[in-house]
């Protein structure tokens, strides 16, 4: 029957991901294309939310008003990540780095990276996509305005699409479920012209990796969310954003 299921983190990136696909679901192209209001689909649109553990778990519920404002069926999948932990964003003994003005870059892989996120996510997808028939796979997935995670190349994103073909009935088949990734080579100011000119609900968006009232404003996530609107010229919507101090 088709259709579109979006990895949908709340966050700016997905949040984008999932316009572009609802315009698809609904055969609509171009900027404004889609007013806004959520409207029947003439294929089916899911959004799936993984609850892993992360400190910001707020940002699960802007994905539920992100979900609701596409009119997306919206499943929320819950992954204890937590209990291995690795990562800043899932042990709470483990600090989420601060910088002033730029993004922190460590010499390797931050400690915000989760390890295998992006892999359980599509694997999981993937899954879910075969079994309801959908077509397509979105993730927002970007290599050029991100932290240094492995999991957001073309490389890696080419490998799970070998996984596709490889691993499904489907794909033995010769039906493989695409993986779309519109995002990859986009400037976070891309991404943000980009939502702005295809009406996403950017005001809904949740990005900090801390998970406090309102966004921290120095955290990595923040520092990238803060240069992507400055540069695209674009005022942030969301409330109490928080950029560098």
């Amino acid at each position: 029957m088709g259709g579109h299921l979006v990895i949908l983190s709340g966050g700016l990136d997905s949040t984008v991901c999932l316009a572009l696909a609802a315009e698809q679901a609904r055969g609509l192209e171009g900027p404004g294309a889609q007013d806004g209001a959520a409207q029947p689909q003439s294929t089916p649109l899911v959004a799936v939310t993984f609850d892993y553990g992360q400190r910001h778990r707020v940002e699960i519920a802007r994905a539920q008003l992100v979900a609701r404002h596409y009119g997306a069926s919206h499943v929320i999948v819950a992954l204890d990540t937590a209990a291995w932990g690795g990562s800043a964003l899932t042990d709470l003994a483990i600090p989420v780095p601060h910088a002033g003005g730029a993004p922190v870059r460590d010499p390797g892989i931050p400690v915000t990276y989760v390890p295998a996120r992006n892999t359980i996510f599509l694997a999981v997808a993937l899954g879910i996509a075969e079994a309801r028939g959908l077509d397509a796979v979105w993730i927002g997935v970007n290599a050029v305005d991100y932290s240094g995670y492995p999991d957001c190349r073309p490389e890696f994103v080419e490998a799970m699409r070998q996984v596709a073909r490889t691993g499904q009935r489907r794909g033995v088949e010769g039906d493989p479920i695409a993986i779309e990734t519109p995002l990859i080579a986009a400037s976070k100011a891309d991404i943000v012209r980009l939502g702005s000119a295809h009406g996403a609900p950017l005001h809904l968006t949740w990005s900090c990796y801390e998970g406090g009232a309102a966004p921290c404003g120095t955290c990595d996530a923040c520092v990238l969310r803060h240069r992507g609107f400055t540069e695209a010229g674009v005022p942030d919507p969301a409330p109490a954003a928080g950029g560098p101090t």
